[in-house]
């Protein structure tokens, strides 16, 4: 039997340094004597150095997606980016097998100055697409990327939507047997998401190999097969709608210990319903499940609890609690008070996390913090663009 599989990824580390640039020629010879004369191991880690990746394996086969998801920081575009041949692991093999589409970042390998008509053919070229196959389909991607106005105006003057719209479009023109997509959904609105998820599903059906990276998880499960979780290492594999829910239901399950005498815990975030909140339309009411622990004695604080934008970071909610006005008078070391607090999801489509915060008013410091105290995501079809979701109606007037 004929071996299907397009994308092999076997056993890859991936080590980074920290603070390597270096701004010049003084910094960077004694920098190189030093590396000459104490060689690490591969498997090594020095002072500054960190794994972005460790030990992660999949397979993609022709026909099928894998969806790869995680918070920010998790590796998944530095798996991108090792699949397209941009940088090379520490260890471990890959392998793609054909022609490889990637988009990778908005608008990678479109030069600022160039008109959109000349960074189609730029792209294309970069992409490996011959001149006249480009000739050909150059009318279906500017239709596809709806930029048609535009198409002589040089990129510098597009938005990062035009500039990701384009950019899917001669990606989409290619014809590949393995493509690599990293949040393009992020960008554009309802209407291009949609087509460009039409299109994906189109190439699965033509045999095409999909790794997609992306932070909508109605997205991943929808057009994915499989899934995997990174943090690092692999969290969690198999079917993409298992792990997506995986993923929605277990963020922000453990306590972030400071330096200082405060700890935070979730304990949970759910629907009024009690149900998980995992996908929610808009205008859910969640509740917030969190535990502040005292490791020591201080008042004078406010909790503040935020809610970003997982895919931009976009602030969309900040709120300042005092201790005093949720009956923690002074925090002891052995303390431990429950709150709950409920809110409305009055926001568009889109994956968002909930952040809390300590902060100490005579130091003028936040002294704990809980990094994700929860996600979920807002699914909804009807909006363009935007963030909140502000109930308008339009009705004509008799």
């Amino acid at each position: 039997m004929a071996d299907l599989t397009k994308v092999r990824f076997d056993g890859i580390w991936k080590k980074f340094r920290r603070g390597s640039a270096h701004d010049s020629l003084r910094d960077l010879i004694p920098s190189l004597v030093k590396g000459a004369v104490r060689r690490r191991s591969r498997t090594e880690l020095g002072e500054k150095d960190f794994w972005a990746l460790r030990d992660v394996s999949f397979e993609v086969e022709a026909g099928k997606a894998l969806g790869i998801i995680g918070r920010n920081g998790a590796g998944k575009s530095t798996t991108l980016k090792i699949l397209t041949r941009i940088i090379a692991p520490t260890r471990g093999t890959y392998q793609t097998v054909g022609r490889v589409g990637a988009l990778i970042e908005v608008a990678a390998g479109f030069h600022p100055d160039l008109t959109g008509r000349e960074n189609v053919f730029l792209q294309a070229a970069i992409l490996g697409m011959p001149r006249v196959v480009v000739d050909r389909v150059f009318d279906s991607i500017v239709e596809f990327a709806g930029v048609e106005a535009f198409i002589d105006t040089p990129v510098k003057r597009y938005s990062s939507g035009m500039n990701a719209r384009l950019g899917f479009a001669v990606a989409a023109h290619l014809e590949p047997d393995v493509l690599i997509i990293d949040e393009v959904l992020s960008v554009g609105d309802t209407s291009f998401q949609a087509k460009c998820l039409e299109r994906m599903r189109s190439f699965k059906q033509e045999g095409v190999a999909i790794v997609f990276v992306s932070h909508n998880m109605h997205a991943i499960a929808d057009l994915c097969d499989d899934a995997l979780q990174l943090d690092g290492a692999v969290v969690s594999q198999g079917a993409a709608g298992d792990v997506v829910r995986d993923y929605l239901a277990g963020a922000g399950r453990k306590a972030t210990a400071g330096s200082g005498p405060v700890q935070l815990a979730s304990l949970g975030l759910s629907c009024a319903d009690g149900a998980p909140a995992s996908i929610i339309a808009p205008g859910t009411r969640l509740r917030q499940l969190i535990e502040v622990i005292g490791t020591g004695t201080i008042s004078d604080c406010s909790l503040t609890m935020i809610i970003r934008r997982s895919t931009d970071n976009l602030l969309v909610f900040e709120r300042w609690y005092p201790f005093n006005e949720v009956g923690i008078p002074m925090l002891a070391p052995g303390d431990r008070h429950r709150l709950t607090v409920d809110f409305t999801a009055h926001l568009l489509r889109g994956l968002y996390q909930v952040y809390w915060r300590v902060y100490h008013h005579p130091t003028t410091r936040y002294i704990s913090t809980l990094a994700t105290a929860g996600i979920f995501q807002v699914d909804e079809d009807t909006c363009h663009g935007g963030v909140a979701d502000l109930e308008a109606r339009v009705a004509r007037v008799p």
